[in-house]
């Protein structure tokens, strides 16, 4: 799975998920002033922006998948 949830009425727009999101999946909303998911299917669920968030405001389900493997034929 992937980052699911920010709760918007517990965000205040601090901005720490979106400097410690790596895959860059996570951006301030320009009119709401709160962080927004933008490309969940980017996320690797390391759990960053849930852990560094003050406000419990994210939510990544601890649900991991395996990396899907491709063969060359």
């Amino acid at each position: 799975m992937t980052i699911e949830n920010i709760d918007q009425e517990k965000c205040d727009g601090c901005g720490i998920c979106v400097n410690s999101c790596a895959t860059d999946v996570i951006r301030i909303d320009k009119e709401t002033k709160k962080a927004v998911i933008v490309y969940p299917q980017e996320c690797n669920c390391c759990d960053y922006c849930e852990l560094d968030c003050p406000l419990n405001a994210i939510y990544v389900n601890p649900e991991r998948h395996s990396a899907l493997m491709v063969g060359w034929v």
